[in-house]
């Protein structure tokens, strides 16, 4: 009966997370599809450069609150919980006003440096968006931490399908939009979501009036690792495109995104599974040690693989009919861009189980080390300037492959996982599915 619950908890969360993971790049690819036809080159390449500084802006108190959040409170008991909340919600707070000090102080440069001056105001009205967001980031962490994820996909669903319905409604009637409207819809997107997430989590979210000064210094001594390497990872992602628009143009930076935009729907069964794995990963470190975070790291990798790769065999054979479908024949040199991108698909299932791994047993120092030894900048400036923008794709392929050694070699030693036995999950994934879950409906 245990085994069969544990079962149920899988494939309900699984599908849950995959399909929140799927909704959000759907939407997010949906609207880049209409953005790519209604905006003029330049435009979108200065809609992915505000998009990279505030997705980073994201990861920074992300980092720093999300998964210390969902560590402590998965394992904690019910008279602390409040507790945790508490401090937590106060360290967010203080991150955000750090923030929008940033945004402030930095706009003007980053307008500067990327020759947008429409960026100034994007980045300041950005900053209302930001506060909400933080606050649907508790909502969601909460929630996580309580092993739920319905609201999750709910808010994440009304979110991203607001924003995609408004540029839907503006290609549909041939209206030519502006890209400070695009920042006031992502204001009300995230205010309504945020109504959404706490009908979910309110009987969870419990506020204190004192703060506990102990747990504020332990929740931000573990989250300071993870924003560390949240934000290193982000840059790794990032930082190309970012350099793209600072050593040749806007447009550049926009033409990798295509190519990137395409991988991350490569990317959606690793992010459901990360979200679903770290609260189990937790509390089996608490509960079973070392052995059971083994195999989870093993059979998560294995199954994401298995998940990962008939994409990524279609999307090479098929690229340039997926890009000339999805962004016409003016963003053509997108191909070759997307043959190296995908190389390096079958590598992040491995990247990312094992920083949801490491953060899970307390090594978050160690993973923070590693993503910041593997984030490429020097990499992306030396082969831009050398090979245009196909060096962002090689810098990033190279630092994916130097990451994924150096990860192997720490998991083996710190809880002695084998590369062998993720393959042997990725084959078996096909066989177990049929059976266990197929099978039975087909029998009925």
């Amino acid at each position: 009966m245990a085994v069969k619950e544990k079962d149920q908890y899988w494939l309900k969360s699984g599908i849950i997370n995959i399909l929140q993971n799927f909704s959000g790049v759907f939407f997010g690819f949906a609207g880049f599809y209409i953005l790519v036809r209604v905006l003029s080159k330049q435009d979108f390449g200065v809609w992915t450069l505000f998009m990279s500084a505030t997705t980073i802006l994201e990861a920074i108190r992300s980092g720093l609150i999300q998964n210390a959040l969902v560590k402590y409170l998965s394992a904690a008991p019910k008279s602390e919980q409040t507790t945790i909340i508490s401090a937590s919600t106060a360290i967010s707070i203080l991150i955000t006003l750090f923030c929008i000090g940033l945004i402030i102080m930095f706009a003007p440069y980053l307008s500067s440096v990327w020759e947008s001056p429409q960026l100034i105001n994007l980045l300041y009205l950005y900053a209302l968006v930001f506060v909400c967001s933080g606050i649907l980031t508790q909502f969601n962490a909460v929630e996580q931490a309580n092993l739920k994820f319905q609201g999750i996909f709910v808010n994440n669903l009304i979110r991203q399908s607001s924003f995609f319905g408004f540029v839907l409604i503006c290609y549909l009637i041939d209206f030519k939009v502006e890209l400070i409207q695009l920042v006031w819809v992502q204001l009300v997107s995230v205010v309504l979501s945020t109504m959404a997430a706490y009908s979910f989590v309110r009987h969870h979210f419990k506020l204190s009036l004192s703060i506990d000064g102990a747990w504020v210094k332990k929740l931000f001594g573990y989250g300071k690792y993870s924003f560390g390497t949240s934000v290193s990872s982000l840059l790794s992602g990032t930082v190309d495109q970012m350099m793209l628009g600072a050593l040749l143009s806007p447009a550049a930076s926009g033409a990798f995104n295509i190519a990137v935009r395409i991988t991350n729907l490569i990317d959606i069964p690793g992010n459901a599974i990360a979200v679903v794995v770290f609260p189990q990963s937790s509390r089996r470190m608490e509960e079973e040690g070392k052995s059971a975070v083994k195999y989870l790291y093993e059979k998560s990798v294995g199954t994401t693989l298995a998940l990962v790769l008939p994409g990524v065999v279609f999307l090479y054979l098929f690229s340039d009919y997926v890009i000339h479908f999805i962004a016409g024949e003016k963003y053509a040199d997108s191909i070759p861009l997307l043959h190296v991108t995908l190389l390096y698909c079958l590598l992040i299932p491995y990247g990312r189980q094992f920083g949801t791994i490491l953060d899970s047993i307390g090594k978050t120092k160690t993973t923070f080390l590693v993503v910041l030894g593997t984030t490429n900048l020097a990499l992306n400036y030396f082969f831009i300037k050398i090979y245009g923008v196909m060096g962002a794709a090689y810098a990033t392929l190279i630092s994916n492959i130097l990451g994924f050694g150096v990860a192997q070699v720490i998991l083996k030693k710190e809880v002695g996982v084998s590369l062998a036995n993720t393959i042997k999950y990725m084959f078996q994934f096909y066989p177990e599915f049929m059976n266990k879950y197929l099978r039975p409906i087909w029998s009925k």
